[in-house]
């Protein structure tokens, strides 16, 4: 038997008995799956419930369902903060955001840097990437994705356990694979052109450690998914 279809609906509700879809979502079902009444889909609301529905008006803008059962995932037990500079290139900065919501990353940061060439993003289509990949990899919780922030106000109102910066410049690093387990970790990564001077050293003044993720100096959106990888599936 083949997978069921899978849907992002975040306004769904765990007591819902019956539900109208998103227009978008309706539109995938009968318009492109071609969906017929009492066939079964999968929809998540990202809050960590999987509904299991099955299709009782069918209609291209508002498709009502019958939900069938509700499975809740409790939310990871491990947190991972990526703060990462935002990147002049769009695409590169949106790979980033697919493949840290497909490996589980709990929460986003782009961050606004004093080498930033970019202060700005455009939040829904960024969104919109983190949706896709949270439906692609059939996950029911949706990673925190911020607004834009400088690095002083990230480290203002983000506490974590665990608190790292990733940097380029000389001095007393500590290799991320040799840092501690921890289930609250959040990590500095900076832009193109690495963090200044002073970004760092407001960093270190705030207890972040540094770290190195390798010998080779990485992009941005590599140091990213490095960074991710090593937290996430460190035991």
């Amino acid at each position: 038997m083949s997978a069921l279809p899978y849907f992002f609906e975040p306004t769904i509700q765990q007591s819902s008995t019956h539900f109208e879809l998103s227009e978008v979502t309706s539109k995938h079902c009968i318009q492109v799956l071609r969906m017929r009444a009492g066939e079964s889909l999968h929809l998540t609301d990202g809050i960590g419930n999987l509904y299991t529905a099955s299709i009782v008006e069918p209609d291209k803008k508002k498709t009502v369902v019958k939900i069938e059962l509700v499975v809740h995932t409790p939310a990871p037990t491990k947190n991972v903060c990526i703060a990462i500079g935002l990147l002049k290139n769009t695409s590169r900065f949106e790979w980033f955001l697919e493949k840290a919501t497909e490996m589980g990353v709990t929460k986003i940061v782009p961050l606004i840097c004093e080498r930033s060439e970019r202060s700005n993003l455009k939040g829904e289509r960024m969104r919109g990437v983190v949706v896709a990949a949270l439906i692609q990899s059939k996950q029911t919780w949706l990673p925190v994705l911020s607004e834009p922030i400088t690095v002083a106000q990230f480290i203002d109102i983000h506490p974590s356990d665990q608190k790292l910066i990733a940097h380029c410049e000389e001095g007393n690093k500590t290799t991320l694979n040799d840092i501690p387990n921890s289930n609250d970790t959040s990590i500095l990564i900076g832009p193109e052109g690495d963090f200044t001077p002073s970004e760092i050293t407001l960093a270190i003044d705030a207890k972040y450690t540094p770290v190195s993720l390798g010998e080779t100096r990485l992009r941005t959106e590599t140091a990213g998914m490095v960074a991710a990888a090593l937290l996430l599936y460190k035991n």
